[in-house]
């Protein structure tokens, strides 16, 4: 624990190595952030009266190759972005867990009962009750604790707000309890847990792993319960381009448009069903093209043509990470337009049937393209049918994309980015 008045003068003005390390060089950005952290210091001093705390700093993250894959046991291309939510927080000496986010009423978690709570379901209380029941389960510490939570990953965005908090909440158990010994592996596993089994949401792991780890990293879940999570060396920010995740909005929440969404990996699995296996990471295509004319009787021609993105991103991620490693970075772009066809033409999660007038995410991708076409690169983020787009956008070109964008989405819908090297962390300063 630091005294604020000390942690007030370290990072003043942003001029620390580490800040520079998760919000770039920028000094207006640097300026900005250490006020938000003095400001959320202050605001921790007059809730709690305590003056003596440690500050985390947890990133949201982008999917940036294997788009619907995971959930098939595939591999994903993943990395941490500079948007993030920050905590100040100290023991309290109590069996209870108070947090106060920005803008929302406290919350408490008493740690004599975490049992599981269907009534708490969607809620952030569920969320760290459930990753304070499975870290003691695991064998770690666990104890009260105040928290001021402040978040700048937008909800909705695609950039994983949710699984930004729970490593969050991971980092803070870990560091005040338990000197840091838990991985930051085992931090995004623990968060998975507890949004599957105490939140009421199955996920897969690539959102809580890439947002505890860091950086660029591919995960293989090959073995789900023991995903090998691999850092990608390479260094984005040398290559002067910007990702930019747009909010194209769109998305529905009737039972027709969930249908759709559930369809995705029960159609993949439908057709690994076919050639006795579970899922796709069991079959290969070459077996698919030999069995399409028996499977499509039972399955239907959608869920083969699923099958076929599949199997390229998946294989497309191994292509990818090895240009990265190689410093080929038009390789690895011309590979991130390909994926966005893939999911458009073949896993087709671009706009969903039932709403087929309301295309936000296909017109986005037709402005990209006609701004973008042979410098850049974009595709779909995320689950698709709505939400978000990402691009790889040249310097040159970032100011005429941004406002090509914006003209249809709206001012601040284009978020620019870099990939962080660090993931959820208690910031030593």
């Amino acid at each position: 624990m630091t005294k604020i008045s000390s942690l007030v003068e370290k990072i003043n003005n942003g001029q620390n190595p580490l800040f520079q390390e998760l919000y770039g060089t920028d000094e207006k950005v640097l300026k900005a952030q250490a006020d938000r952290y003095a400001a959320l210091m202050a605001d921790f001093k007059k809730i709690y009266g305590t003056d003596d705390v440690s500050l985390f700093s947890s990133p949201g993250r982008t999917e940036i190759g294997g788009n619907h894959t995971d959930h098939n046991f595939g591999r994903v291309l993943a990395g941490a972005v500079n948007l993030d939510n920050i905590a100040v927080a100290t023991a309290n000496g109590t069996n209870t867990i108070r947090i106060t986010s920005a803008g929302y009423p406290e919350f408490q978690v008493d740690l004599s009962d975490l049992s599981i709570d269907e009534s708490l379901f969607y809620t952030s209380t569920s969320l760290v009750k459930g990753i304070c029941a499975r870290m003691k389960e695991l064998g770690y510490q666990i104890g009260g604790f105040d928290a001021c939570i402040e978040g700048r990953v937008p909800k909705g965005s695609g950039l994983s707000s949710s699984a930004s908090f729970e490593v969050l909440i991971g980092a803070i158990v870990n560091a005040l309890f338990n000197d840091g010994k838990m991985s930051a592996v085992e931090n995004g596993i623990i968060g998975q847990w507890a949004e599957n089994n105490y939140f009421g949401k199955p996920c897969g792991l690539m959102d809580q792993t890439a947002c505890s780890v860091g950086g660029l990293i591919t995960i293989d879940f090959k073995d789900p319960a023991n995903p090998i999570v691999k850092e990608v060396d390479f260094d984005f920010v040398s290559t002067g381009f910007a990702l930019v995740i747009t909010d194209v909005g769109g998305g529905h929440d009737d039972p027709a448009s969930q249908a759709e969404y559930a369809s995705l990996p029960t159609e993949m699995k439908s057709v690994a069903a076919e050639l006795g296996a579970k899922v796709l990471r069991e079959v290969t295509l070459e077996q698919i093209v030999e069995k399409i004319p028996e499977i499509r009787k039972k399955t239907g021609d959608r869920a083969i043509l699923r099958a076929f993105h599949f199997q390229g991103d998946n294989q497309r991620v191994v292509d990818q990470v090895a240009a990265l490693e190689n410093n080929d970075f038009d390789a690895f772009l011309k590979m991130v337009v390909e994926s966005g066809y893939s999911s458009y033409m073949y896993n087709q999660n671009i706009f969903d049937v039932v709403h087929k007038d309301d295309q936000v995410v296909s017109l986005a991708l037709a402005l990209s393209e006609m701004v973008l076409k042979g410098k850049g690169a974009w595709r779909v983020h995320g689950g698709g049918f709505g939400g978000t787009i990402q691009a790889f956008v040249p310097q040159d070109l970032l100011d005429q994309y941004v406002t090509t964008l914006e003209h249809v989405y709206g001012k601040g819908t284009c978020h620019k980015l870099f990939i962080r090297k660090q993931g959820s962390i208690k910031l030593d300063l």
